[in-house]
């Protein structure tokens, strides 16, 4: 009777275990904020230093106005592969709760994004990112979820900067226009730092840039496809396919602004994960 009853609890768990593996690859995590990145202070005037960043970017991303950004990951020197791993030194020792918000902002984005692109140096060569499976889990995808940096003596992973502080705090939709997370299908890495300055500017003009591009959405006949990024955060664009809609015909520019008026429903969501490599 026990060895049956422990068959039937292997069987259970394996079948537990299979239905796991059927979650969509990427679905997104929900918004919960982390109480303890909320503290800050208005009145300073503290700015962080980003310098090194947007010099490793000036170099290595190939800025294309009328397509997509190519990042060089496989041209990318000793020499600057250090300097990388001494600006994220720099930012893991940040009392974050000095800074005011805007600088904050700034400050999370700018991390997300150099540590994105220290996890594909440390990996190169890959074809995606997802190859990448560092988190921690036996179903887990890519390297999302892993504890990649220390800041402030506080262990942080990419899912936790862009879940748990930059969409609960900022609650701007527009931040999926600035974290990049190295794939042909997201919104590009734009070739200079993120400063509190001129924030709103370039969330604006990153929104306008992916929406107008074939990658945020394209019309096939009668039928409208946009990115997978409106599906998996479709609570942060008015939580509906219609709420979407209202969105991008907000940044859309042209003819293809007047050709959203027509649809009501999304008839597809699309996602290319390959890396956004520089194409040799």
């Amino acid at each position: 009777m026990r060895s049956k009853r422990t068959l039937l609890t292997l069987i259970s768990s394996v079948i537990g275990l299979l239905m796991l593996s059927l979650v969509p690859a990427h679905a997104a995590p929900k918004s919960e904020l982390w109480k303890i990145w909320t503290a800050h202070d208005p009145a300073s005037t503290l700015q962080g230093d980003h310098s090194a960043w947007d010099a490793f970017l000036k170099t290595y991303v190939e800025d294309n106005p009328k397509g997509l950004n190519w990042v060089d990951y496989g041209g990318v020197s000793d020499a600057d592969r250090s300097a990388l791993d001494a600006y994220l030194k720099a930012l893991s020792t940040t009392a974050v709760a000095t800074l005011n918000r805007g600088e904050q902002q700034a400050f999370w984005i700018n991390l997300y994004n150099a540590l994105t692109v220290k996890v594909i140096l440390d990996h190169y060569p890959v074809e995606t990112i997802r190859d990448i499976d560092i988190t921690p889990g036996l179903f887990a995808d890519g390297p999302w979820g892993k504890k990649l940096i220390e800041v402030a003596g506080t262990p942080v992973s990419l899912d936790d900067i862009e879940h748990r502080i930059l969409r609960p705090i900022w609650q701007d939709n527009r931040v999926h226009y600035a974290v990049n997370c190295a794939s042909v299908g997201c919104p590009d890495l734009i070739n200079r730092a993120y400063v509190a300055g001129d924030m709103d500017a370039v969330l604006t003009q990153n929104a306008k840039a992916y929406i107008n591009s074939d990658r945020g959405l394209r019309l096939d006949g009668n039928e409208i496809i946009v990115s997978s990024i409106y599906d998996w955060f479709q609570t942060d664009f008015g939580g509906s396919e219609q709420g979407v809609l209202e969105h991008l015909r907000m940044y859309a520019e042209g003819p293809l602004k007047a050709m959203l008026e027509k649809f009501r429903n999304i008839d597809e969501y699309d996602y290319n994960w390959a890396l956004n490599e520089v194409q040799r």
